[in-house]
């Protein structure tokens, strides 16, 4: 079908710390908008704009031909779209359903042959750009599924995000973003090191930021978290327990990949080291409090 305004309404379940604002860009864009979170005080101002509460996801499901996701781990996944009252046994015949958390590869393959032998869509479509790029809606967007479904819900990708890839075949999109944690968390915890050594060395480490984010040592991390962590900025844009959750799942990926990624273990050791000082609902910056407390 073609999307429009008077043919869709979008079910959104998840309205979290990035999801309330994703959600948000369909309300303004004019979409019709049903949401449910497992906590109802998350959505209070999606329904002040304008977005229909419902109790359940089962009743979620029979309101709604386009239905996304970004919710918390691989079993909430499981549960919300082949559980007993989830989406694959009650959504209506042709709706689109898109999964935008990060999950398991598998998972999102099973998902998509679950949703085919009952004449719906499903894509796994995980998202990057923290917080922020979800308030911006300039997101990266990483797409699997069939390319028919991601061209026909390509406008709506377009209002949450600015880098839309599609990647391939299901799955595809889940193993874009295992790339992507494995990178970014890696960096992560070279930047502090890196600022560390400035710190005790006497260096400046501001004027060393300086230095690096223009050079070959330069990226986003640095640029972003270097800054925040040198000011004890350790507000979440993205959960430390988010995080390990992503990395131990791209750590089962590995291993049945034949891989033995050992930068991968010693990152996800280090998180959890963070995560055992109550640290879970920091940001993933607040690693460098393991380096400098």
């Amino acid at each position: 079908m073609v999307i429009t305004k008077e043919n869709t309404i979008i079910g959104f379940i998840g309205t979290g710390l990035m999801g309330k604002s994703m959600a948000g860009h369909l309300l303004d864009a004019g979409y019709k908008l049903v949401v449910y979170n497992r906590t109802k005080e998350k959505s209070l101002e999606l329904l002040d704009k304008g977005a229909v509460w419902v109790d359940s996801v089962l009743d979620l499901a029979k309101r709604c031909n386009l239905i996304i996701t970004i919710i918390g781990t691989p079993k909430d996944v499981e549960e919300v779209y082949l559980g007993e009252n989830g989406l694959m046994e009650n959504a209506k015949q042709g709706s689109i359903l898109v999964d935008m958390t990060t999950s398991s590869p598998k998972l999102a393959v099973k998902i998509y042959e679950e949703a085919k032998g009952k004449n719906l869509s499903a894509l796994d479509a995980p998202v990057t750009g923290g917080d922020i790029g979800a308030k911006e809606a300039r997101l990266t967007i990483m797409v699997g599924g069939d390319k028919e479904t991601f061209d026909e819900i390509l406008p709506i990708f377009g209002l949450m995000g600015k880098n839309i890839v599609y990647q391939g075949e299901s799955g595809f999109g889940q193993h874009t973003k295992i790339c992507n944690q494995i990178a970014m968390a890696v960096t992560l915890a070279g930047v502090c090191e890196s600022l560390a050594y400035a710190k005790k060395s006497g260096v400046n480490p501001q004027n060393v930021i300086k230095v690096l984010e223009t050079g070959t040592a330069g990226s986003n991390i640095l640029k972003v978290h270097g800054h925040r962590m040198l000011t004890s900025d350790f507000a979440a844009g993205f959960y430390v327990k988010h995080l390990i959750k992503d990395l131990k799942i791209a750590l089962v990926e590995s291993k049945e990949l034949g891989l033995d990624l050992e930068m991968l273990k010693h990152t996800i050791t280090l998180y959890e080291r963070l995560s055992e000082r109550g640290e879970e609902y920091s940001g993933v910056q607040a690693l460098f409090k393991l380096y400098v407390d």
